[in-house]
């Protein structure tokens, strides 16, 4: 899984097998050892919400997706879910959880996981 964060936009980009976890266990999470803190996120599938919504506790970033829309989301076409989230005075947090495709250039990450990249097929 990957994050990224600039400003009030987060985006999370899964592999296939943690598309595949989520759908059928209803959460993934991934740590980074900071020495003695530890930085988690996760994604997680909630009855409770409408559209993607984010909260930051105890050292944890959590997305939390419509379990309607997680529970399938392995097995179809759909590529992610974006959703724009009220925060007080106006404010507003840019939420992206997407499938992760492999880059179209050469990486030395890992890719092995990563849903094949449209625009690479013919």
């Amino acid at each position: 899984m990957k994050i990224r964060i600039k400003g009030n936009s987060i985006r999370f980009r899964l592999t296939q097998s943690e598309v595949k976890q989520l759908s059928e266990t209803g959460s993934v999470k991934e740590s980074t050892e900071f020495g003695p803190n530890v930085f988690q996120y996760q994604v997680k599938l909630m009855s409770s919400v409408q559209n993607l919504e984010a909260s930051y506790s105890n050292d944890t970033i959590l997305i939390m997706i419509p379990e309607a829309d997680g529970n399938n989301w392995f097995h179809n076409d759909t590529i992610g879910f974006e959703h724009e989230m009220e925060l007080p005075k106006g404010r507003k947090l840019h939420l992206l959880l997407e499938k992760d495709f492999t880059c179209l250039e050469n990486r030395a990450e890992d890719q092995s996981d990563n849903y094949p990249n449209p625009k690479l097929q013919h």
